[in-house]
């Protein structure tokens, strides 16, 4: 497989950017292919098997634009589907996420973490999986975040309706003493500078977008996959490309070329 072929990203919708931006920052001269499943943003509202035939149509649609490896960027959409598509594609580099429980519970001075996801990610096997192995000696209070999904997409960051949604969500976990805050979802990051603003400096801000990328890097570069290309960063959409286009300038630096998808 040629290494300068692209790394297909993918995630609900544009939160997956946030993961986008560790990958090109680990490894700038790889060129990038992001989906952003716009029309059926959010998934964590959705049943898993809605999810997991989300992820077979993406995967197959990233393969066929030559991805060299798939990055799952999507709590979610992990918990849902990683498997299958590691039993689809067996020889390709599948990367996934997932909440940062075990950082976390390492973390925390005071027991208590708060884990901000969807509710899907919440009610995952996967999840639940990462508590016992994890978090067996830390308090974790777990707090769905309905409708922070969808101001990220608007690329409202820090407008009153995101500050007072975001407000809302962290208050009881400030509450129960917690210093540890879980970003379960790839939309957070982008929020983390309004967070800063609404939790005590003391309190850690923790997600997996670093660990992601270094991941990535460990088995392109075991598979002798890792390129030197132009950096080239296409973006496709299930969505309306204007939107997208009017919310990219908040969540990513740098060229684009935007295209429309019908998968």
């Amino acid at each position: 497989m040629p290494s300068d072929r692209p790394i297909g990203v993918f995630d609900s919708g544009v939160g997956g950017l946030s993961v986008l931006a560790e990958i090109r920052a680990l490894m700038p001269r790889e060129a990038l292919v992001y989906f952003a499943d716009n029309a059926h943003v959010p998934y964590g509202e959705k049943s898993a098997d809605a999810i997991r035939a989300r992820c077979r149509a993406i995967a197959a649609f990233l393969l066929e634009q030559n991805a060299k490896a798939l990055v799952l960027a999507c709590n979610t959409a992990t918990a849902a589907g990683v498997a299958e598509l590691r039993e689809l594609y067996p020889e390709l580099p599948i990367v996934g996420m997932e909440p940062a429980v075990k950082p976390a519970a390492k973390a925390t001075r005071s027991g208590v973490v708060g884990v901000l996801a969807t509710t899907g990610t919440l009610k995952s096997a996967r999840f639940a999986a990462l508590l016992d192995r994890f978090a067996g000696d830390v308090r974790v209070i777990t707090q769905p975040c309905p409708g922070l999904v969808e101001r990220v997409e608007a690329g409202d960051l820090d407008g009153p309706q995101t500050r007072a949604l975001l407000a809302g969500f962290i208050e009881p976990l400030l509450a129960e003493g917690c210093d540890t805050l879980i970003l379960g979802c790839t939309h957070y990051p982008f929020l983390k500078p309004l967070l800063r603003t609404l939790v005590p400096p003391q309190v850690s801000l923790i997600d997996t977008g670093a660990a992601v990328a270094r991941r990535l890097q460990d088995l392109l570069d075991a598979r002798g996959l890792s390129g030197q290309g132009d950096g080239a960063l296409t973006v496709w959409t299930t969505g309306d490309p204007q939107r997208i286009a009017q919310a990219l300038p908040a969540l990513w630096t740098g060229p684009v070329s935007l295209l429309y998808s019908t998968v």
